[in-house]
């Protein structure tokens, strides 16, 4: 018998399949979540990809937020920001290497990337919406 206490959980609702209201009051779903979730991950391509790492996280992401663009506003909205995060990420390396201080000062903006990557994942994926500091807002 079930205490009056508790809070009964029904059947396939889980904290996980339940849509989370974003800042505007909207509903996102869990595909949604994680789709934008995916658009702010695809930026931390430049760690693995050899070939180009100052723009792997430029075209990761581009990749993942035109593809899924069309689907849900959500997954928009966090795209253009992943978006504009690792394009302005790109500009300050670019912008760094070419001064001698800036050899140095380099390796810290690729921390700041990750640490404010994985931050913007994990709100995406709680459905709440996450601004990027340090951002150029190239696409709004």
């Amino acid at each position: 018998m079930a205490n009056k206490d508790e809070p009964s959980q029904q059947a396939g609702n889980t904290a996980g399949d339940k849509p989370a209201a974003t800042a505007q009051g909207r509903e996102v779903g869990k595909k949604a979540r994680q789709w934008a979730m995916f658009c702010h991950i695809a930026g931390l391509a430049w760690m693995v990809w050899w070939l180009a790492p100052v723009i792997g996280g430029v075209i990761g992401t581009l990749i993942v937020w035109q593809v899924k663009k069309d689907d849900d506003p959500f997954i928009d909205q966090h795209g253009k920001r992943a978006f504009n995060f690792q394009l302005s990420m790109l500009i300050y390396c670019l912008a760094l290497c070419i001064t001698v201080i800036g050899v140095f000062l380099a390796p810290v903006v690729g921390i700041l990337d990750v640490v404010f990557t994985i931050i913007a994942a994990i709100r995406a994926s709680d459905g709440k919406d996450y601004q990027y500091p340090l951002t150029i807002p190239f696409i709004k």
